[in-house]
């Protein structure tokens, strides 16, 4: 249970003001069915998201001991600190609008996932917590827990929502959990 709370967390507040769910709220003004970019959402980051927790837990047999908790706690607090720096703004490509919704959310919320900070995080905590199944499950309920809102409300979400604070947050969570995996596994 702890696995699956702290993946949903960590990821749904890293999420907030990360440059997917600005991806998310561009589908939302660009295609009129909702469920359609829910469900690519929902395709691309369970699959990007099992290979990363995979690769985590493949990882954990190579950093065993001490120095294994050091590395991973370590890594959370350089996301921790990653998370302070603010999304760049990309450039829209509309060469992939004929596909539809859900084709165009899937493919661009997973290339735009590859090398992202909670792809990063998905990799981590499948190494901490050594479970694919649950770390997916949980860092896939936290994207979702963030985006479907912005896909339904959008502009207005995004205006009351306090990037920098919530960066803040998000950046003392991880630090925390990095603090917390290198004292526990001394």
């Amino acid at each position: 249970m702890e696995a699956l709370i702290t993946s949903t967390i960590t990821v749904a507040i890293a999420e907030i003001g990360d440059k997917t769910q600005f991806l998310s709220l561009l589908l939302a003004a660009k295609f009129r069915n909702k469920l359609a970019i829910i469900l690519g959402i929902l395709v691309a980051t369970l699959s990007n998201h099992a290979v990363s927790a995979a690769f985590g837990v493949w990882l954990s047999d190579f950093l065993i001991g001490s120095w294994g908790g050091w590395i991973i706690g370590g890594s959370f607090i350089l996301v921790g600190l990653w998370l302070l720096a603010p999304e760049k703004d990309e450039a829209t490509n509309n060469q992939f609008d004929r596909y539809g919704a859900f084709i165009v959310s899937a493919l661009l919320f997973f290339i735009t996932e590859i090398g992202d900070k909670t792809q990063v995080a998905t990799v981590l905590l499948g190494a901490q917590f050594q479970s694919t199944l649950i770390v997916t499950l949980g860092t896939t309920l936290g994207m979702l827990i963030t985006n479907v809102p912005v896909i339904y409300a959008g502009q207005k979400l995004m205006s009351q929502i306090p990037l920098n604070f919530t960066r803040m947050v998000a950046a003392f969570i991880f630090i925390c959990v990095g603090l917390l995996s290198i004292f526990v596994n001394k």
